[in-house]
């Protein structure tokens, strides 16, 4: 038996539903779980426990995955002590000297969200702390502000390569069907398929597009509008400004490097441990003996491409935690007992993300494996289906990106949406590439804009939901009433949804991510001409 066929649709389906109807991504995901294991059991409901109980306890007995969710939990602690520092505060005295005019203060907000990318609550609060003060003195709307602050939240998480979006990201690729065939690692993927994201890139460049030629449209120009006339920050008609809040203690003695520092050494030490981590695990005791010897037998390129992340990024956290302890203790900006508060409440503020990770891995273990593994061969049917189906490759990016764009935006959540479409995409992409006659390269690029698809559709959803954490959080960053900044951005994400969907579909065509950037840009440069003329409030 290679497969369940038809049944083992349901784990997904399942899941996509009650994600749809519950709004709870967790729960979703453990009953599509569930259903999978009751189905591989017979309907035997107390072998399917305790097969679920195995598969769970299963994905965290994996070394990859255990240091990845290590990584995540540790990342959480570290932004738990950039929150207690009061380096917000200090950093954004810091700007508000450098911030001299309306458009000024916008575009350092940009730089800020895009510097500040590993967490992108932290992003939503800490930008916003930092902002605010900054934009309201100069008249911005907070509308425009909460616009910034989201726009450089998941979209920039998703292409950093040291974050909790990105180590995700890489970790269900990494387990799925069809990635072993490409014959690269999984950071190596990631890296090479950035140019393919489609909505987070152009995202950005709307964003500063914006700022710069001040073309808005639709509810955001009517908040402009308010601003500049009646000096009023936002819309009373929206609601209430939530109450401003504050990452920081006021108190604190600190400084805008000890923002920076933090950052600095993570993504310093990453970059070191990427080649080293590739150099120890050459040391076999026999040919190379030595770190010196396993440096010389490769270069720094391939010791580069052949890294294992989750090593390099778990190390690169212990590291950056130790180091900024020790240097916050020196500065004085927190005792022993505020410290262990700042990680405890960091650590905790990862635990949904920790769970739906454990789960991600759970579901695509038991979507994947063949029925003699545990599992229900999902992978195989559904490429059977699709090759045999004569369903064409060159829709595929186009199809998961619209899919995964509606899952996020009625979930509110982009890694429950990776979690449930990545497993299903590349499979389908590894199938119908072999049925094309397809060379490495070519199949390759599928898979990349694919992938990069799905993650521009979840990107979206958690970008322009209003039930998103990162929307609400956006809204609180910048004391923006909730209904405003939902319907000042929903536009503006929309247009570029449509764009990326364009461009996914003239690059699964092509399978060019040229051509795909081209006829995107195109579409986009239509729409910034016309939009602000014939879409007004």
């Amino acid at each position: 038996m290679v497969h369940f066929g038809l049944l083992g649709l349901i784990p997904p389906v399942l899941t996509i539903a009650l994600a749809f109807i519950t709004k709870d991504v967790i729960i979703s995901l453990f009953l599509g779980i569930l259903s999978g294991t009751l189905i591989v059991a017979g309907g035997n409901p107390l072998i399917a426990l305790i097969n679920l109980s195995d598969l769970l306890a299963g994905s965290l007995n994996d070394g990859w995955n255990i240091r990845i969710f290590l990584f995540c939990a540790l990342l959480g602690g570290l932004v738990g002590l950039l929150s207690k520092t009061g380096a917000a505060v200090a950093f954004g005295r810091w700007a508000a000297k450098k911030a001299r005019s309306a458009k000024g203060g916008l575009i350092m907000a940009w730089i800020f969200g895009i510097i500040i990318f590993i967490d992108d609550y932290f992003n939503s609060l800490a930008v916003g702390t930092v902002m605010r003060p900054i934009t309201d003195k100069n008249g911005t709307p907070r509308a425009k502000l909460a616009y910034i602050l989201d726009s450089t939240a998941a979209p920039v998480c998703i292409i950093a390569p040291v974050s909790s979006w990105v180590i995700t990201v890489m970790s269900i690729v990494k387990g799925s069907e069809g990635f072993a065939e490409l014959g690269i690692t999984e950071f190596e993927f990631f890296i090479r398929s950035i140019p393919f994201n489609l909505y987070a890139l152009l995202t950005l460049i709307m964003v500063l597009v914006i700022i710069l030629t001040k073309r808005d449209f639709g509810p955001m120009q009517a908040s402009e509008r308010l601003a500049a006339t009646t000096g009023k920050l936002y819309n009373v008609e929206y609601g209430d400004a939530p109450g401003e809040i504050s990452t920081t203690n006021a108190a604190s003695k600190a400084k805008p490097m000890d923002m920076m520092f933090p950052i600095v050494v993570l993504i310093v030490t990453a970059v070191v441990f990427f080649p080293v981590t590739t150099w120890m695990g050459a040391i076999d005791g026999e040919t190379i003996t030595s770190f010196g010897a396993a440096m010389q037998s490769m270069t720094l390129g391939e010791a580069f491409s052949n890294t294992d992340a989750s090593y390099a990024l778990f190390y690169s956290a212990i590291f950056t935690l130790v180091i900024t302890l020790i240097y916050y203790f020196v500065r004085k900006l927190f005792n022993i007992k505020g410290a262990s508060d700042a990680l405890k409440d960091g650590i905790g503020s990862m635990v949904p993300a920790l769970l739906i990770l454990t789960m991600a891995w759970t579901i695509g273990s038991i979507i994947k494996s063949a029925p003699e593994d545990g599992g229900l061969g999902l992978s195989a049917y559904l490429s059977e289906v699709v090759v045999g189906g004569g369903f064409p490759l060159a829709l595929v990016p186009a199809i998961v990106f619209a899919l995964s764009a509606l899952i996020a935006f009625s979930t509110g959540t982009s890694w429950g949406t990776f979690a449930i479409m990545i497993p299903i995409t590349m499979p389908i992409v590894a199938g119908l590439a072999k049925a094309k006659g397809l060379d490495l390269g070519g199949m390759t690029n599928a898979m990349f804009i694919s992938v990069s698809a799905v993650l521009g559709g979840a990107v979206f959803g958690d970008h322009a939901s209003p039930i998103s954490d990162t929307t609400i959080l956006s809204s609180t960053g910048a004391s923006c009433p909730h209904l405003e900044h939902v319907a000042t951005q929903l536009p503006y994400a929309l247009f570029i949804a449509v764009c990326s969907l364009v461009g996914f579909l003239f690059g699964g065509i092509f399978l060019n991510v040229i051509v795909a950037w081209l006829v995107a840009l195109v579409v986009f440069a239509i729409g910034m001409v016309v939009l602000p003329k014939v879409y007004q409030k």
